[in-house]
């Protein structure tokens, strides 16, 4: 049995579709699936209906873009079992993707002012199935201009670089306190996990975010190395939290050689996530 439990659609920054990606999920023997698109829940109901027709279990989920302001950096929260459109997730992310698409709009508008041929329509066009415009199209975008060849690498680096030397089209964004991305999860129905906590060193925030509800921690994922792995397995052990894995796949604009169903989550897991939803279901 394959469970992937972290994969995304052009709702937000993946570059297929939503019956594309339940096409590859299903041509790669994916038996359950969470979408967990950045920041909505939008699409949901549309990928369970379709996944019904073709045999695929969809969990609904979301990735919350959340930030650890007291240890000063960046956190991304998987809500699994959520409630499409539940009141709280919209509340809380509804406001993030107002201001990722008028950064994206600046950072176009910066780009253009640094003599780059690039046009805000062409790169809205990419993003018109989806809530909005991500750094990913942008340099889609650039990339059929002939500016590169790749989403990610130097060009990407120059142009928007969060180090102490800002990129070219660099717009900073304000993130969701992790917590608050906790709590409208929990609202929501659904399962609070710790995304990939080897990217953005999260592991040290654990203990404060059980306190605030967490209940899940991410140990198979492309960018988790050994160690990290190792790290989230024993903090899962210490705090009695549910292990989970996925490929979180973007399609074109995946950073690693992930696909549906190449980092799971082990049937045991899934199981103990099922009795998890429903516990806190009972006490929220």
């Amino acid at each position: 049995m394959t469970i992937d439990l972290h994969c995304h659609t052009n709702v937000s920054d993946n570059s297929f579709s939503i019956e594309e990606v339940l096409h590859i999920a299903q041509r790669n023997h994916v038996d359950h699936l969470a979408i967990t698109d950045h920041d909505t829940t939008i699409g949901l109901h549309q990928a369970m209906n379709l996944g019904k027709s073709k045999g695929l279990d969809i969990i609904p989920g979301i990735e919350i873009s959340a930030y650890d302001f007291l240890r000063d950096r960046r956190a991304h929260i998987l809500g699994l079992f959520v409630k499409p459109g539940h009141p709280a997730l919209e509340k809380l992310c509804r406001p993030l993707r107002e201001a990722r698409q008028a950064a994206s709009r600046e950072m176009v508008e910066k780009l253009i002012q640094a003599g780059y041929e690039i046009e805000w329509e062409e790169v809205s066009k990419l993003a018109e199935a989806g809530t909005g415009v991500y750094k990913q199209h942008i340099m889609h975008a650039l990339i059929k201009k002939g500016y590169t060849s790749s989403v990610y690498g130097n060009l990407y680096k120059k142009l928007f670089s969060r180090g102490e030397s800002k990129g070219v089209a660099f717009v900073p964004i304000r993130y969701l306190e992790a917590t608050d991305a906790i709590q409208a999860i929990r609202e929501a129905g659904g399962v609070p996990v710790l995304a990939h906590p080897g990217q953005f060193d999260n592991f040290s925030a654990v203990a404060d975010w059980v306190r605030a509800g967490l209940e899940g921690i991410e140990v198979h994922h492309p960018l988790n190395n050994e160690q990290a792995e190792q790290k989230a397995r024993d903090l899962a052990d210490k705090y009695h939290l549910i292990q989970t894995g996925g490929s979180d796949f973007h399609g074109f604009y995946t950073d690693t050689d992930s696909v549906p169903g190449s980092r799971s989550t082990e049937p045991a897991w899934f199981e103990a996530l099922k009795i998890r939803r429903d516990l806190v279901r009972a006490t929220e």
